[in-house]
Parts: C-alpha cells; sequence; structure tokens
C-alpha cells in the first residue's frame, strides 16, 4: 500500500516489518465545544487505523489532549471555570461524541498536564545539548542550531525570519525562537521545573508524549493540515534534537480543512458548527460518508444539502442488506470484483471515495440479485465487512438484534394480504411495525422496509 508523506511530498510505499504500527495524531485543545472539523480528523485517522488493521497491522493508536495552552487559559478565565474543570468537561463530551460517531477509542489519551516530568526531562536535555536556552524562566529552542529546520513545509529558515510575524522579545537570541517553557503569570496555572514554576510551550507538550508512548522514532504521525507549521515543524526540530533519531516520524499524513462558506471552520473566528449539532440533524453514518465523500487530503465543503444527500446515499447501501423479500434459486454474486476495487482505493493512499464507489457498486449488484432470485447473503456479508472498514454500521436495531427474519417474515405476509385485498389487516400489521420503529415503503420495485 502507499500513502502520501508531506515530508518528502512524495506518495510512498508503505511497510511495517514487523507488522506493528505506532499512530499519534494529535487531539484537541478542549477550550470549547468540538466542531466537526475536528470530528472530520477523527474520522479519517479512524479509517486510516481500521485499514491497517483490516490489513492485518496491529496498530498502537495515541491521541493527545492538549489540556494546558493560551486558549484553555483564556477561555477558563473569561468563564470563570478553573482550567482543569473546563479540559474534563470538554474532553468528556468530545469522547461521547466520538463514540457516537463510532470512532475506536485510542490505546492511549495523554493529557499534557499528566506530562510534566516528562517534558522537563526533554527540555533540560536539549539545553545540556545547546539546543534550547533559558532566559527569566522562559526557555527556547534555537531554530538555527537545527540544519533541517523547515523540511516538513518545505521553508527555508531565512525565509520564515524574512516573513515572520513575531512579537518582539529582546530576550530571544533569534526572533524564530519558540517557547518550551514559560514562566508563570499571575493568574495562571503552573508546575514546578529546573526554571522556575510555569508550564509547557504547545510544542513540546506533543513531542514528549509521542516519545513517552511510541518511542523515539512512530511509524505515522497525523494531523490537521493547519497543524503543519509551525507545530509539526517545531515537533520535528525538537524531538531529533533530543532522541539523535532521524525520521522522528516515518510518515506524516496532513488532512485537509473543512469549510464553511468560503473560510476554514475555526473556533476564533466562530465559523463552526458544532458535532452536538451536526448530531442532533444527521446521523453519524451520514456524517461519515460525508467525510469520507472527498479525498482525506482535500479540501471539502460543509453544506446542509452535501450532508443531507449522503443520508440518502447510506439508505441505498442499508436498503441493500436487508433480507430478500422472495426466496433464492441458487446462484450468487461473484463479490471478488468489487472486492479488489475497494482494497486497490485503499491502498492508494486511503482513496475513500473510490472505495465507496466500489460498495455502491455491490450494492447495486445485491439488489438485482434479489430481484432475480439470487443468494445474496454472502454479498450482503461482504458489504457490511467493507462498510466496516470505513467504521459504517449498515444494519439496524431490528436485523442486528436477529429481529431481521421475523420483520421480513410478517412483510411478506403483508405483502400476501394487500394481493389478497386484506387492506385492513395489512395496515394493521403496518402499523404495529410502525410502533415498533421500523418504516415501509411500498415502491414499484417492491416493499421496503428499513429501521427508523
Amino acid at each position: 500500500m502507499k500513502i502520501h508523506n508531506t515530508l518528502s511530498g512524495k506518495t510512498e510505499d508503505f511497510e511495517a516489518l514487523d507488522g506493528k504500527v505506532n499512530m499519534y495524531v494529535c487531539g484537541i485543545t478542549p477550550y470549547s465545544a468540538s466542531h466537526i472539523g475536528h470530528a472530520m480528523m477523527s474520522v479519517i485517522f479512524d479509517v486510516v487505523r481500521r485499514y491497517l488493521e483490516f490489513k492485518g497491522y496491529d496498530v498502537r493508536h495515541i491521541q493527545n489532549f492538549t489540556d494546558i495552552d493560551d486558549k484553555m487559559i483564556l477561555a477558563a478565565n473569561s468563564t470563570g471555570i478553573d482550567v482543569a474543570d473546563l479540559a474534563e468537561s470538554n474532553i468528556a463530551d468530545y469522547l461521547a461524541e466520538m463514540d457516537a460517531m463510532n470512532v475506536a477509542r485510542a490505546h492511549e489519551y495523554p493529557r499534557a498536564t499528566a506530562e510534566i516530568g516528562k517534558i522537563t526531562e526533554i527540555i533540560a536535555k536539549l539545553i545540556e545539548k545547546g539546543y534550547a536556552y533559558p532566559v527569566a524562566g522562559d526557555v527556547y529552542f534555537r531554530v538555527n542550531q537545527d540544519e533541517d529546520y523547515g523540511k516538513l513545509s518545505n521553508r527555508d529558515l531565512d525565509g520564515l525570519i524574512a516573513g515572520a510575524r513575531v512579537e518582539v522579545d529582546e530576550r530571544k537570541e533569534d526572533a524564530m525562537d519558540f517557547a518550551l517553557w514559560k514562566s508563570q503569570k499571575p493568574g495562571e496555572p503552573a508546575w514546578d521545573s529546573p526554571w522556575g514554576m510555569g508550564r509547557p510551550g504547545w510544542h513540546i507538550e506533543c513531542s514528549a508524549m509521542a516519545i513517552k508512548y511510541l518511542g523515539s522514532s512512530i511509524d505515522i504521525h497525523g494531523g490537521g493540515r493547519d497543524l503543519i507549521f509551525p507545530h509539526h515543524e517545531n515537533e520535528i526540530a525538537q524531538s531529533e534534537s533530543f532522541t539523535d533519531e532521524v525520521p522522528f516520524s516515518r510518515f506524516w499524513m496532513h488532512n485537509g480543512m473543512l469549510r464553511l462558506g468560503e473560510d476554514k471552520m475555526s473556533k476564533s473566528i466562530g465559523n463552526i458548527v458544532t458535532v452536538g449539532e451536526a448530531l442532533s440533524s444527521y446521523s453519524p453514518d451520514a456524517l461519515r460518508l460525508f467525510f469520507l465523500s472527498s479525498h482525506y487530503r482535500a479540501p471539502l465543503l460543509y453544506t446542509e444539502a452535501n450532508v443531507a444527500g449522503q443520508e440518502r446515499a447510506l439508505e441505498r447501501l442499508k436498503n441493500a442488506v436487508r433480507p430478500a423479500s422472495a426466496a433464492s434459486v441458487g446462484s450468487t454474486i461473484d463479490v471478488s470484483p468489487a472486492k479488489a476495487q475497494f482494497v486497490e482505493a485503499m491502498d492508494d493512499d486511503f482513496n475513500t471515495p473510490r472505495a465507496l464507489a466500489a460498495m455502491f457498486d455491490l450494492a447495486r449488484e445485491i439488489n438485482r440479485g434479489k430481484d432475480e432470485g439470487a443468494d445474496v447473503l454472502g454479498a450482503q456479508d461482504t458489504l457490511r465487512e467493507l462498510s466496516g472498514v470505513l467504521g459504517i454500521s449498515l444494519d439496524g436495531t431490528a436485523e442486528t438484534s436477529g429481529a431481521g427474519p421475523f420483520v421480513q417474515m410478517l412483510v411478506n405476509v403483508r405483502t400476501e394480504l394487500r394481493a389478497a385485498r386484506q387492506f385492513d389487516i395489512a395496515d394493521s400489521i403496518r402499523d404495529r411495525l410502525s410502533e415498533l420503529g421500523v418504516t415501509i415503503e411500498d415502491t414499484p420495485e417492491g416493499t421496503e422496509w428499513r429501521i427508523g
């Protein structure tokens, strides 16, 4: 399989010789409710993990929470809530929302505030090696000591300095030097360190958590495109300087931005739709289909029409796995072309639009097979399997609880009653099924049913 590597700018062969994949994904800063841009990122890397596991890899997935930084402090102060309490509340909401979205839990969710020991250990080593320097309780990283700085974002240091928008700080040796440790300001949470009370800088938090939980060199590091510079660039610089191992991550994966109108979805400008708002209007599976309808590296435009269209697409897939109304005559559906197309698409840098096309092709074959009396059970199982790789559930409550055959029997009885013009009894069956959450639709192609 091939994965596009931001570090090289190329789509490269991906291998893990020992069959194990260490994956670190930058998580949220929990200073307010999560928006659907966060959900998109989580779904994308959930699918990456699911597909790697489908391919037989043993994936260890770490996703952090940046529970202390400038935004956390500002939000807490503006609301009168303790920083830690604010973080806990928003983290709990995020995890519940991702559970609803069928995003598999990461193996660990480290929090910056719980990793101060590892953070200060790395900073102290960077100072010892000459890559960092303390000044008046702060500690800065010497960017010009890293000869490869800018290799991820493809920016040269001279150009960065010339175009930098940085606050004048005479304590810095260089305008591009960034903070590893920040001395305590009045009213701010703080932790003890060799340089006095303070808190970590944003970038060092992720380096410390990735190294602690996954080691000095990892396989995949993921996040949104907006993190490439300066966050991930600085992660590379400080991590490789600390460990002397290159590369810090073999593959860097970055998803495109979700847009609302013409702008990137962003809390800072109030241009957001929260996950809770989206889930109140659309099903989790339809939202997943929407996120996966575009290649993960491409930008995606959020509109109500675009998401609503995925509800209809989802229903086509669900209809395909519902029991056939007629007994099969023995012929089966060859699922190998669809499955091969799905795997080929996902092997090509997780091309989910093409993978979904394969699934919809298979769904059409299944529906055609139903009409022709073919045995579709094997094909339905394959469609469920492929959908599961994308984290999409096609079976409703009745089907998954074992009630599907019973519902189908009642639908068949209703069809016979209608043919015998016993409409009162047929309508009574329909009404009773409706009370149980089963929707029946009479179409020119026959009677269809679904949960909900």
